[in-house]
C-alpha cells in the first residue's frame, strides 16, 4: 500500500471503534453468564472475533448484527467440549485470558495459535494456573503454543505478579472464578483493570485493596448488557497525528478514559501538546469523553516506570511524536515490547529509520532524536497491526511516499482505520 503525504491538517470529530480489551472481556464473562447479554459497540477486529468464535465451539449461541452482539450465555458449566482444536489467530489477549477459562473446565481442550502468536511466551499465565492445580501440556514445557487443557479440579490461591501484565492478572482471576475456594492477586504496579471493573457488571464481587484484588470461586454470572468505549489505544494514532502534522484540530468522541489506559493523553501533555479531554457520562464503572487535540510544538521527555504499563501499545507513535518533538526522549522500562505481535522494540526503530528517523534501540527501550525530518521508504508493518499504524500516521509528514508492505495487519485491531484517517484529512487541492 502506497500512502503519498500532502496535507493540511486533519481535522473534524471521530468516534473510533470499541474498546478491544473491553471488547474480549464481554464476550468472555457474557458466554460464561447464564442469560442473554447484549454488547453494543464491539469491536469486529480479528482479534475479537477470535475469542467469539472460541465460544461458539463450545456451544454458545452468539448473533452478530454489526457491532452488536447477542450472546446466550451458558452459565460455567453449560460449556460443552469443543469437537475441533480452538484457534486464536493473532489474538494474545485471546490467548492468555482463554487460559485462565480453559484450565478451569471440567473437560478436555487444545489450542493453537498463528506463526506468530506461536513465538509468544505463554508460560507467563500457564505457571500460576499450574500452581492452582491445572493441567496444562504443550511445546517447550507448555511455554509456546499449542496447549492443550485437562479437566482439573482448580484452587484458590494467593499470586504475586512476576511482570506487570493485565493478562496475566486476568487469566489468573478466570481460573479464581472456576476454582474453590479465594484467589487473591498482587500486583507490582498498576495496570489495565478492566476486569475488575466488568466482572461487577455480571454480578460478581471483586475485592481490591492496594495492588492486591481477590476473587471467590464459583460465583455464578448474570447476563448483563454492556456498551463499549471507543478504544483509547486506536484514537492514540490520530491524537498524535494531529499533534504532529500542521494545521490539524480534532476531537474523538466517546471514547474510553480509564485512568489505567489514558498514558497516551498523559504522554502528550508532558510533551507540550495542546490536549484537553471532558469525561462526559460513565458506562459501569468506566469513564467516557472527548478528547481534543491540536498542531502543537512537541518537546521531548522521559518515560519510564508507572506510566510504562499505561502507555504500553502506544509507543510505537509514541516514538513517531518523539521524531518530530524538540530535543531528546527517552523510554525504559517497557522490555514487554519485545514479546508483542513483534520485537516493538526493534520494529519501531528499523521502520522509522528506514524513514531518517534517529532512534537508538537498547534493552527496555528505545532513544529519540527530535526534531528530524523523516522522508518516504518502504516500510513494512511485520504483521504487527501497531506498527502498520504507526506508520500510515508518519505518511502524513514524510517528504515522499511510503509504501507499507502487510498493511493488512491493521485489521487485527482497526478494520475502519485508513477510512477513518481520510475521513479526517482535507487534501490540498
Amino acid at each position: 500500500m502506497k500512502r503519498t503525504p500532502g496535507t493540511d491538517g486533519l481535522r473534524g470529530s471521530l468516534r473510533v471503534p470499541g474498546d478491544k480489551s473491553i471488547s474480549h472481556r464481554s464476550v468472555i464473562f457474557a458466554s460464561l453468564a447464564d442469560g442473554v447479554s447484549n454488547i453494543r459497540g464491539f469491536l469486529d477486529g480479528e482479534d475479537c472475533l477470535r475469542t467469539v468464535e472460541v465460544f461458539r465451539n463450545m456451544g454458545v449461541q452468539i448473533d452478530r448484527d454489526g457491532t452488536t452482539l447477542t450472546i446466550h450465555g451458558r452459565g460455567m458449566k453449560g460449556l460443552k467440549e469443543p469437537e475441533v482444536p480452538l484457534y486464536f489467530g493473532n489474538s494474545g489477549t485471546t490467548a492468555r485470558l482463554m487460559s485462565g477459562v480453559l484450565a478451569g473446565l471440567p473437560f478436555f481442550t487444545t489450542a493453537y495459535g498463528d506463526d506468530s502468536l506461536s513465538r509468544r511466551p505463554m508460560d507467563r499465565v500457564v505457571v500460576p494456573l499450574r500452581e492452582m492445580g491445572a493441567s496444562i501440556y504443550g511445546r517447550e514445557e507448555a511455554k509456546k503454543l499449542p496447549l492443550a487443557f485437562d479437566a482439573s479440579g482448580l484452587k484458590g490461591m494467593t499470586y504475586e505478579l512476576p511482570v506487570k501484565s493485565a493478562q496475566v492478572k486476568s487469566a489468573v482471576l478466570l481460573g479464581g472464578l472456576l476454582a474453590e475456594g479465594t484467589t487473591t492477586v498482587i500486583e507490582k504496579g498498576r495496570t489495565r483493570n478492566h476486569t475488575e471493573t466488568l466482572l461487577p457488571e455480571f454480578g460478581v464481587d471483586i475485592r481490591q485493596k492496594g495492588l492486591e484484588v481477590s476473587i471467590e470461586g464459583e460465583q455464578p454470572l448474570k447476563a448483563s448488557d454492556i456498551n463499549v468505549p471507543g478504544d483509547i489505544s486506536s484514537a492514540a494514532f490520530f491524537l498524535v497525528a494531529a499533534a504532529i502534522t500542521k494545521g490539524s484540530d480534532i476531537t474523538i468522541e466517546q471514547v474510553g478514559l480509564n485512568e489505567t489506559r489514558n498514558g497516551i493523553v498523559q504522554a502528550l501533555e508532558k510533551m507540550g501538546a495542546e490536549i484537553s479531554y471532558t469525561v462526559t457520562e460513565y458506562i459501569g464503572k468506566e469513564p467516557v469523553g472527548d478528547v481534543s487535540v491540536r498542531y502543537s510544538n512537541l518537546k521531548g521527555a522521559t518515560f519510564e516506570g508507572e506510566i510504562i504499563a499505561n502507555v504500553i501499545d502506544e509507543i510505537p507513535i509514541l516514538a513517531l511524536a518523539a521524531t518530530q518533538a524538540e530535543g531528546q526522549t527517552i523510554i525504559r522500562d517497557a522490555k514487554e515490547l519485545k514479546v508483542k505481535e513483534t520485537d516493538r522494540i526493534q520494529a519501531v526503530c528499523d521502520n522509522l529509520r528506514a524513514m531518517g528517523a534517529e532512534i537508538t534501540p537498547t534493552e527496555d527501550g528505545m532513544i529519540i532524536e527530535g526534531g528530524t525530518p523523516l522522508h518516504g521508504a518502504e516500510v513494512s508493518s511485520e504483521g504487527d497491526h501497531r506498527i502498520g499504524m504507526m506508520e500510515a500516521i508518519a505518511s502524513l509528514i514524510t517528504s515522499g511516499d511510503v509504501v507499507i508492505h502487510l498493511p493488512e495487519a491493521i485489521n487485527i485491531s482497526y478494520p475502519s482505520f485508513f477510512s477513518d484517517l481520510d475521513q479526517l484529512l482535507e487534501k490540498k487541492s
